[in-house]
């Protein structure tokens, strides 16, 4: 069974504790027509990646756990399955009301069970009880797996940067993809 809660200062930093890595073996192509954006899938070599390794290779600042405890404004919620720690998802009410997912990660070994959906399902209770007219977040065409739960929990693509992280390396070739679920 899944446990989903917010943190908590006993929680310490086991949500720091986890495998975010995942083979990158596709891409979607992106597609304008008539304002409508599309995509399709085309295979690539594979290859492994990590956002905590990529953080640390560009010497990002680790977010503090503080920041999001007792904070209307901001709010982790992690996952545990029993005692293990095996997901997070870190919201904030951004500038233009929406709440915005700034990370959601499940451990390698846990994905597939559902515990990504739980959590999307917890931001979006969070959001909704917070009066905001819905979530934004942002990933990379290179995340098909983390694109495809988006768009099943009915999120959409409201637009893309393919320059955004040519900015930390001129041969980067991820394109930044903005997703949106507007509530009525």
């Amino acid at each position: 069974m899944i446990d989903i809660r917010r943190l908590t200062m006993e929680d310490g930093d086991t949500w720091k504790d986890i495998d975010d890595r995942f083979t990158v073996d596709s891409t979607l192509v992106l597609s304008v027509t008539d304002g409508e954006i599309s995509y399709t899938v085309q295979e690539m070599p594979g290859y492994v990646k990590s956002y905590a390794e990529t953080a640390a290779e560009e010497e990002t600042d680790e977010e503090d756990s503080t920041d999001y405890i007792d904070n209307p404004e901001q709010v982790m919620y992690v996952a545990y399955a029993g005692n293990q720690f095996v997901g997070r998802i870190l919201l904030k009410r951004n500038w233009n009301r929406y709440a915005l997912i700034e990370d959601i990660a499940v451990d390698a070994k846990q994905r597939g069970g559902g515990i990504g959906r739980r959590l999307v399902e917890q931001a979006i209770q969070w959001a909704r009880e917070g009066g905001m007219p819905g979530i934004m977040l942002e990933t990379q065409n290179h995340n098909v797996r983390a694109c495809r739960l988006y768009e099943s929990c009915g999120f959409v693509i409201g637009g893309f940067d393919t320059r955004v992280y040519r900015g930390l390396n001129k041969n980067r070739t991820e394109v930044a993809i903005y997703w949106y679920l507007l509530f009525d």
